[in-house]
């Protein structure tokens, strides 16, 4: 009888494939946690506010829910690798735009380039999430998915680190005050040369992504899951979605990407409130913020792999309703605490959101099947909580204070609302399920 371990199914090792697509998560991840301080960068050199700046979030999560059905039709065609191919292709691609947005110096183009870049990234995760969960036996399946995403936040915070080191502490330390009182003219020179510093890492991920393109097309990958390609695409949908477990996975996966994002995005105005009222200035304060966000990845990547090692013990959904209960106690302190005791307390939500991604989607993919492809759409397009209430918590901020309450600690209540949904799933799914 043929032994099956976590990365071996009927005597086939899984180790290099698994490898490079786990490398994916990377890069993703990488585009992902880039991204979030750039709310705050383009506000400044655009001079616009809060809300205006989150429309990076908006086109950004927004190329996840346009391409993620199409994505799924494309690799139930044709495979898993052609999936991972055209997601690096269209990535390359979008931050290549970057370049030519510059030049043309319009935020809606810059606009233009993050969608692009993340209908890739939407191909990405909707290749690469299920294709890892056939890479060995289905009953360490979201062990294994989970082993895989403890590699994403390591593209973060690379990604987190150039953002501070590349862009931030190089744009001009000019205020946004000071900035809002240039001419014409020398407001014209600035946005040039803070817009020559902000492209040039994504001009560089983008010749990266080339790189791994090709790596990835000269290897022979596994065909698991490939054996079918009949696209019969409604009566797929509705089989799925008559499922319970996986139609509420989709809504708390919505709800949990959408407080990630949060999380991640508004720590820099957090922080920035904070260490501004100790008496640092601005761009100081905005990359002091920077450092705290990129402690909370890694808590965030030891909390992962700590999570991954207690399901050898605990039922995957019994952790994750434990893991949003703990976030929910801690984002309280976010919203009441008014010092660095709050940011500590942001700090530690990320280690309590570890878990989350995966574990959601490996309960709600459980036994589909060939049908995973299009329920693994279903889980990316969900990524669209990451669009829709980034912009709403923002409105939030720019109210500036709430009845003499700092508006930006009120405005974490939506992610303490979402962890609320991510807890009724874990405790909803193990109850009736068992997992």
């Amino acid at each position: 009888m043929k032994r099956n371990s976590i990365l071996s199914k009927d005597g086939v090792n899984f180790l290099i494939p698994f490898i490079l697509v786990t490398f994916c998560f990377a890069l993703w991840g990488f585009a992902n946690d880039i991204t979030n301080p750039m709310v705050k960068a383009f506000s400044k050199i655009f001079r616009m506010n809060v809300t205006e700046g989150a429309l990076v979030q908006v086109a950004f999560y927004g190329g996840y829910f346009a391409m993620a059905f199409p994505a799924a039709i494309f690799i139930r065609k044709f495979s898993y690798k052609a999936g991972v191919l055209m997601g690096l292709g269209l990535y390359a691609t979008g931050a290549l735009l970057f370049f030519p947005a510059k030049m043309v110096g319009v935020y809606g183009c810059f606009l233009i380039a993050y969608f692009v870049m993340t209908c890739g990234l939407s191909f990405l995760e909707t290749s690469c999430n299920p294709y890892i969960l056939t890479m060995g036996s289905d009953e360490t399946a979201t062990r294994r998915l989970n082993m895989a995403q403890c590699f994403n936040p390591c593209g973060s915070i690379i990604g987190m680190f150039v953002a501070m080191n590349f862009i931030q502490a190089k744009l001009n330390p000019m205020s946004t005050e000071d900035r809002a009182l240039l001419n014409d003219a020398d407001f014209a020179a600035m946005k040039e040369a803070d817009l020559s510093v902000l492209v040039s890492p994504y001009l560089a991920i983008g010749l990266v992504i080339v790189v791994m393109f090709f790596i990835i097309f000269f290897t022979r990958m596994p065909k698991n899951g490939d054996q079918s390609h009949d696209i019969h695409f409604l009566s797929t949908l509705k089989r799925i979605f008559s499922l319970k477990y996986y139609r509420e996975g989709v809504i708390a996966q919505f709800f949990y990407v959408g407080a990630q994002i949060m999380c991640w995005t508004f720590i820099i105005q957090y922080g920035t409130r904070v260490f501004m009222e100790e008496g640092m200035a601005e761009r100081d304060a905005e990359v002091l913020s920077q450092q705290f966000n990129i402690y909370a990845m890694l808590f965030f990547i030891c909390s992962r792999f700590i999570a991954t090692y207690l399901m050898k013990w605990l039922k995957p959904a019994k952790l994750l309703t434990i893991f949003a209960c703990l976030g929910m106690l801690f984002t309280l302190g976010v919203i009441l605490f008014q010092n660095r005791l709050g940011l500590y307390c942001l700090v530690c939500v990320s280690g309590c959101m570890s878990l989350m991604f995966p574990t959601i989607y490996g309960i709600a993919l459980d036994g589909l099947g060939d049908d995973a492809k299009f329920g693994a759409a279903g889980l990316i397009m969900a990524i669209l909580g990451g669009s829709v209430l980034p912009p709403l918590q923002a409105a939030i901020i720019d109210q500036k204070e709430i009845a003499g309450f700092p508006a930006v600690n009120l405005s974490f209540i939506l992610p303490f609302l979402c962890f609320v949904v991510v807890a009724w799933y874990g405790y909803s799914t193990y109850k009736h399920r068992g997992m």
